[in-house]
């Protein structure tokens, strides 16, 4: 298993260069410029000698080639994401500033996820075409259908409009006050997890209906064994294979949702860090982010695949 992971690691080298490289170059043809942008913002003289010294200040004078190169060795070698164009920080303060709470946002709504789909999905195969089965269904298929963009904004106007309550939208730090910050995330997470939910559901129960159905779960009918022992020992491990892949390939989904989440509860994570460099045309911020975020999502797929040699004897990584 470590030769395997080893390999893999040594694969995403290519990778994430290549996605760098689209990231890079494809970032740069949003329309709108920096340079006006920041001409127009601090009331500058918008004339050719005021724009050509702006542009060298930022070092956008060089050809884009010559950018990337700058900018990945700088990754490579110093661990060194630049600095902003705005601020003149460094882009790796302001990301490091707003992951930890983009990441617990992410974790909160991925625990939601799996506790409410996988106990569901599980009860709706042993118990099917019963009443329980059928709500279940309904309600992974109302999760899906519901847009949590939608939801969100509801949970956060009608209440303020019919109590005078609202979410929460101060961080607290985890340390200081471990409740009042899980707070911030609870409504936010309930409602990103709700539609992640969905699809691992009908997974869960699509694949416990196949395995309940194996000569091997007969036979631990037959010798005995009780329910419980039938399906959490026997069946459950074997059907969470194909799950664990629809987890991963969720991960995507889930960045791309707390983006939205964040917007809408105003939660000062990587989403929102996003969208105002984007606005901003901060283009060190956006490679910076975009990078970090496809390095997290091809690690996270590299833990999904060693967990199948846990949950299958016969998945071996020795080759």
């Amino acid at each position: 298993m470590k030769a395997y992971a080893l390999r893999r690691l040594l694969a995403l080298i290519p990778t994430l260069l290549i996605a760098s490289v689209i990231v890079f170059f494809v970032i740069r043809l949003i329309p709108g410029s920096v340079i006006d942008l920041m001409l127009s913002e601090n009331d500058f003289s918008n004339d050719a000698t005021s724009r050509e010294q702006l542009i060298a200040a930022l070092g956008l004078d060089t050809p884009l080639i010559y950018q990337y190169f700058k900018w990945i060795f700088g990754i490579i070698v110093h661990a060194d994401f630049g600095r902003t164009l705005w601020q003149d920080t460094p882009v790796i303060d302001e990301i490091w500033a707003r992951l930890p709470i983009t990441f617990e946002l992410g974790v909160v709504s991925m625990l939601f996820a799996l506790i409410v789909s996988i106990p569901i999905g599980v009860y709706s195969a042993i118990r099917q075409e019963t009443i329980g089965d059928y709500a279940g269904r309904t309600f992974s298929i109302l999760a899906l259908a519901i847009p949590s963009f939608w939801l969100g904004t509801l949970v956060v106007l009608l209440p303020s409009l019919w109590w005078g309550w609202s979410p929460p939208i101060t961080i607290v730090p985890f340390t200081e006050a471990p409740w009042e910050n899980i707070k911030t995330y609870i409504a936010p997470g309930m409602i990103l997890g709700l539609s992640l939910s969905a699809v691992t559901m009908r997974m869960t129960r699509t694949m416990m209906l196949e395995v309940l159905r194996q000569d091997y779960i007969r036979t631990a009918w037959a010798k005995g064994l009780t329910e419980k022992i039938v399906v959490l020992r026997h069946a459950l491990k074997n059907a969470l294979i194909p799950v664990i892949t629809i987890i991963g390939l969720q991960i995507p989904v889930l960045i791309g949702g707390t983006v939205i989440m964040e917007q809408i509860f105003v939660i000062p994570g990587m989403g929102q860090l996003l969208l105002e460099s984007v606005s901003t045309r901060d283009y060190p911020i956006i490679t910076g982010i975009f990078l970090i975020v496809g390095t997290g999502v091809a690690l996270i797929n590299l833990l999904i695949d060693l967990c199948y040699g846990f949950l299958d004897p016969k998945v071996r990584f020795d080759k």
